[in-house]
């Protein structure tokens, strides 16, 4: 009898276990929103260079803290250089970077902490791929203010590159835009 309920709770303990980390796998896979902030940009402050998107006085955007599981996304076109759309200097290095260069921002909860900060990121899509570094944070968090180019937040799962990085995945001028693109760290 000792031995069948030794038994049955480490089964029960076993099960437990399994359930705890089948919840963990299930939030890490879902990623819902974690807020909103209501756009409030000054008249003609927005850099749209590569088509980028302004904030709109009084239109709510939706903020996000984490990205789904790293993989699918969406590859949008930004300028790391000064005076580029991506607004300030990257936040790994404190520096501007060339478009010619492959580089590129991580939506917020892929950034991490700026733990993937200039380490290398494979990129698949168009039938190509190219490694670029990761130099900044496409931040799900904040935006539509000066630090963001007064540019919404971004969405949770945007790996943001540079020219280089659309001119590697062979993507012509005029269709870049977004991409559903597969990455990994690399």
């Amino acid at each position: 009898m000792k031995n069948s309920f030794s038994s049955n709770v480490l089964l029960f303990f076993f099960l437990l276990v399994t359930i705890l980390s089948s919840i963990e796998i299930i939030e890490a896979q879902t990623c819902g929103p974690s807020g909103q902030l209501r756009g409030q940009p000054p008249p003609d402050q927005c850099n749209q260079e590569n088509n980028s998107e302004c904030c709109v006085e009084g239109e709510l955007y939706t903020t996000y803290t984490c990205s789904p599981p790293v993989g699918q996304a969406i590859l949008t076109l930004n300028s790391f250089q000064e005076g580029g759309d991506g607004g300030g200097p990257s936040q790994c290095d404190n520096s501007y970077h060339s478009d010619d260069t492959p580089v590129v921002a991580l939506s917020t909860g892929w950034f991490n902490n700026q733990q993937r900060c200039l380490k290398k990121i494979n990129i698949s899509g168009n039938g190509r791929s190219v490694v670029a570094t990761v130099v900044d944070q496409c931040d799900s968090t904040r935006g539509c203010d000066e630090e963001h180019a007064y540019q919404p937040p971004c969405r949770n799962n945007i790996v943001d590159g540079s020219r280089a990085v659309w001119e590697a995945l062979g993507v012509t001028e005029e269709n870049r835009g977004e991409l559903d693109i597969v990455w990994s760290d690399a």
